[in-house]
């Protein structure tokens, strides 16, 4: 049982992870010129669309849909990315078109290495590089003409909300952040889930894996996909892995350029996250920040010990203490009920494979208000 549940947690890591796709460098270059709508959700009237891209200043060239409202804008710019292995035609495309339909300039983006965005190796993952993804994004938000670089945002899902705080965290120009579902991947990849791993032995363990897995690279030439979303989907699945299968294997939310929905980031993908703790200085974020949360997802810990470690300098999941942070009056924990972790990708459904009704749990109005708030 021990082995088995150790083997569960490490399908689910790597699936949390998530993935790119199987396309070359060429082929990723070839689909920027699309302009179709390939997203999985339906197309807002009130709202343009257009592909844009950007570079990094790692020179990587990001590609992202820019959403804008067909009404005017409120000159407030918004980067929006997430969840972490996903691509911009799901989730975070929806934020963004929600936004844009509220006023708001939005660019929801694919990260380096993923998507249709370039960077070599596919199918990895970086803290520092996709923290300056976030940055590569406000970067081309500030100089668009219908945009006010003093009025800038950021919304993370997923994995992508903790790599937003430290985006915030980093750079003053974001005056607003909002962590929606928010992973903390440092702490899950180098604790496991519910930091069940949280030993130097465990660790030990995994860096001998990515060692041996980095040697047989190395000799063969190719990188090997860790998987994604675990296919077929196991009985004693927890739920909230059903959950991820529901929404990134199914016609819900399945896309062929994610790599949740598909087969993953290479074996040593994400080792850079597995030794590293990114939201050391969160407690120093002065700009406003809204961390939300479904009260019944399995990943509401990592929102709740980073908002009280941002606020007060010291959380369970922390190993450091420090002061408290110097503005704490805008910083918001918003925890929705009933909400699961995949309710705030697409809001949630009452039957499987997006079928039923829809439970509208995002709180479109509640992020609008945020940001109206803060950024004005």
């Amino acid at each position: 049982m021990i082995m088995k549940k150790k083997a569960l947690l490490l399908i689910v890591i790597s699936m949390a992870m998530a993935l790119t796709t199987n396309a070359s460098a060429q082929d990723v270059q070839d689909k920027r010129t699309e302009e179709k709508w390939d997203k999985v959700f339906p197309l807002s009237e009130t709202v343009n669309h257009r592909k844009v891209e950007f570079k990094n200043q790692y020179g990587i060239t990001l590609v992202g849909d820019l959403y804008t409202p067909k009404s005017g804008s409120n000159r407030m710019g918004l980067a929006v990315c997430g969840p972490f292995g996903a691509s911009k035609e799901q989730s975070s495309g929806l934020y963004a078109m929600k936004m844009a339909e509220r006023g708001f300039v939005t660019c929801a983006f694919d990260p380096s290495f993923t998507g249709e965005s370039g960077g070599e190796p596919r199918r990895t993952s970086s803290p520092d590089i996709n923290t300056e993804d976030f940055l590569a994004a406000v970067d081309f938000l500030a100089c668009l003409p219908d945009v006010d670089e003093e009025k800038i945002g950021i919304i993370g899902i997923c994995g992508w909300g903790g790599i937003a705080l430290n985006a915030a965290a980093a750079d003053p120009r974001i005056k607003a952040a909002v962590a929606s579902t928010m992973y903390d991947m440092c702490r899950v990849n180098g604790n496991g889930y519910f930091d069940e791993n949280d030993s130097e032995e465990a660790r030990y363990a995994a860096r001998k894996a990515m060692a041996a897995e980095r040697t047989k690279t190395a000799r063969s030439g190719k990188l090997t996909q860790a998987g994604g979303v675990v296919d077929p989907l196991p009985a004693d699945a927890p739920q909230f892995v059903k959950d991820y299968y529901d929404y990134y294997k199914t016609s819900r939310g399945y896309h062929p350029r994610s790599g949740n929905s598909n087969d993953g980031w290479h074996t040593f993908g994400c080792q850079a996250y597995s030794n590293a703790r990114f939201l050391y200085y969160i407690n120093e974020i002065r700009s406003a920040v809204l961390i939300m949360h479904g009260e019944k997802a399995h990943s509401r810990y990592f929102g709740e010990a980073a908002y009280k470690y941002m606020v007060e300098g010291k959380a369970t999941g922390y190993d450091a203490v420090r002061k408290p942070n110097p503005v704490p009056e805008n910083k918001e924990l918003l925890i929705i009920p009933n909400a699961s972790h995949c309710d705030l990708y697409d809001g949630g459904y009452t039957e499987l494979e997006g079928k039923g009704m829809a439970k509208n749990i995002i709180p479109w109005e509640k992020m609008e208000e945020f940001f109206y708030k803060n950024m004005k």
